[in-house]
């Protein structure tokens, strides 16, 4: 196939990528939320409530990640950090990971994160956000709306390769041959 004609494909493939994304929005706008508690996470600084992670803002977006050992969840994570002014300027934002405190903080710091990290080890509060399988932890995001006293959950999906939360695979899509065998590393 032309190269021309390859990109107009391309394009009308891209658009209705958008057309769906619109469909989903819409739903999720139609979609009754779900009130979730209050839960305490662990912090460097101490004690920490799911309410307390949405600062001054209505909104909030959590990740799910699956800590340290992770690279794939590390990959995610170091973009978001590129990003975070600019989510932050709309929504609170929070990583949560079964790591420590401490093993959090000095892996932020080696990775010079920006974002406030939580632990949720010992709490239930990632598997009944629905990360958590017979196997361990699950990658994702959940994002939260205050009412008052009361917190929603409003959306939520599940991280994977290739998905639509890390560029860095749209990217490769562009290249010959995609991602290959390629695989996130904590170190190159």
């Amino acid at each position: 196939m032309k190269y021309a004609d390859a990109t107009a494909r391309l394009a009308q493939y891209r658009r209705q990528i958008a057309a769906v994304r619109e469909k989903m929005r819409s739903l999720q706008e139609d979609t009754e939320p779900e009130e979730v508690s209050d839960y305490e996470f662990h912090t460097a600084a101490g004690p920490l409530r799911l309410s307390q992670l949405f600062g001054d803002r209505e909104d909030l977006i959590v990740i799910h990640n699956m800590g340290v050992s992770c690279p794939a969840c590390t990959m995610w994570a170091d973009g978001f950090n590129g990003v975070l002014p600019h989510i932050t300027n709309r929504a609170a934002f929070a990583v949560s990971s079964p790591d420590s405190p401490e093993v959090q903080r000095k892996f932020a710091a080696a990775r010079d994160w920006k974002f406030p990290m939580v632990s949720h080890a010992g709490t239930s509060f990632a598997a009944d956000m629905g990360f958590r399988s017979a196997k361990g932890w699950l990658p994702g995001v959940s994002v939260f709306k205050r009412h008052g006293q009361r917190i929603v959950r409003v959306a939520d999906t599940g991280f994977n390769v290739r998905d639509d939360f890390c560029a860095v695979y749209h990217l490769f899509d562009l290249l010959p041959g995609g991602s290959g065998e390629w695989c996130p590393k904590l170190k190159y």
